[in-house]
C-alpha cells in the first residue's frame, strides 16, 4: 500500500505540471482557434529563464519563477501580435507552420554556445530533503508541485469565473465576432490570452525543473504530450485539459511502475489511441 501511495503522489506532482501547460495550450486554441506548435519551446524557455535568474541575478527561487512567468508572458503576447495577430485571416496551415518555426527557433537560439548552449542544465531543489507521510517518502519538491499547481489552478479558475477580464476571455472563446460587437477588444483579449498561456508554461517548467534535467529540447517532448492531453480531454475544453493531464500522468507512472519505465510514454499514448477509439471527440465536450 505505500508502494502505491508512493507512486499516487508522484503521478499526481506530475499530473499537475501536464495540467498548468495543457491549460495554457487550451486557453489559446479555445479563443484563437490557434494549435500553438510553440507552446513547448515557451515551456522550454520558462525553465532556462529560471535557471539563468538563479545563476545569474542570484535571486532566491520564487522571484526566479516569477520573474521566468513574466518574462514567458510578454514574449506569448509579442509573439502573438507579431506572428499570429498577421495571419488570423490565413488558411489554418499557416499559422501551424509559423508556430512550429518558432518553437524550432527557440531551440536554436538556446543551444547557442553563446547563450545556454546544448549541454543540460540543473536546478537545485529549493526544499532539498524528504518528508515521511505515513509511511510513504516524499521529496518536498514534490509536495511543492502539488500545492503550487492546485493553487495555480484555483486561482486561474477565479480570474475566469469570477473577474470582467476573465468574462471577456471566455465570451471570445465562445464567439469571437459577437464579442468584437458589443465591444470587447479582440486584439488586447488575444495578447493576453497568449500571455498567460505563457506564464503557465513557465511556472510549470520552473516547478519541475528541480527534479528533471534542463534541455534544449525538452518542450518537443511536452510539446507532444499536452497535444495528446487537449485532444483527450477534449479540444478546447478547460475541464478535459485538466482530466487528461491526471489521466496520462496516472497512466505513465503505474504504467512505468507495474510494466517498464522504458514504456511509460508508450504506454500513454497507448491509452489515448483506446480512448480516442472508443469517444473521438474526447472525454468532454468544447467548452470555455
Amino acid at each position: 500500500m505505500s508502494t502505491v501511495l508512493q507512486q499516487l503522489f508522484n503521478a499526481l506532482a506530475l499530473g499537475g505540471v501536464y495540467a498548468l501547460v495543457a491549460l495554457g495550450l487550451t486557453l489559446v486554441y479555445g479563443v484563437m482557434r490557434v494549435p500553438n506548435f510553440a507552446h513547448g519551446g515557451l515551456y522550454m524557455l520558462g525553465a532556462y529563464l529560471t535557471y539563468a535568474a538563479l545563476t545569474g541575478l542570484k535571486v532566491g527561487y520564487v522571484p526566479a519563477l516569477i520573474l521566468s512567468a513574466l518574462g514567458v508572458a510578454l514574449l506569448a503576447a509579442l509573439m502573438e501580435r507579431v506572428i499570429f495577430h498577421p495571419l488570423r485571416n490565413a488558411p489554418h496551415v499557416h499559422p501551424m507552420i509559423a508556430a512550429i518555426g518558432v518553437l524550432f527557433f527557440l531551440e536554436a537560439l538556446i543551444s547557442h554556445p553563446r547563450v545556454f548552449g546544448p549541454d543540460f542544465k540543473q536546478i537545485a531543489e529549493p526544499l532539498p530533503g524528504i518528508v515521511n507521510l505515513g509511511g510513504v517518502t516524499l521529496t518536498w519538491q514534490r509536495l511543492l508541485i502539488i500545492a503550487a499547481s492546485v493553487l495555480v489552478m484555483l486561482g486561474l479558475n477565479y480570474f475566469l469565473k469570477r473577474t470582467l477580464t476573465g468574462a471577456t476571455i471566455e465570451a471570445m472563446s465562445q464567439n469571437r465576432e459577437g464579442a468584437r460587437l458589443v465591444g470587447i477588444n479582440t486584439n488586447r483579449v488575444g495578447m493576453l490570452t497568449f500571455a498567460i498561456s505563457g506564464a503557465l508554461a513557465a511556472v510549470a517548467a520552473s516547478l519541475i525543473a528541480p527534479i528533471n534535467a534542463v534541455t534544449p529540447s525538452m518542450g518537443e517532448v511536452m510539446n507532444l504530450k499536452v497535444f495528446a492531453i487537449i485532444i483527450l480531454g477534449g479540444m478546447g475544453s478547460v475541464p478535459g485539459a485538466i482530466v487528461g493531464a491526471f489521466l496520462l500522468a496516472f497512466t505513465e507512472v503505474f504504467g512505468g511502475f507495474y510494466i517498464s519505465l522504458d514504456f511509460a510514454d508508450v504506454i500513454g499514448f497507448a491509452m489515448l489511441v483506446v480512448v480516442l477509439a472508443l469517444r473521438p471527440q474526447g472525454l468532454f465536450r468544447k467548452g470555455t
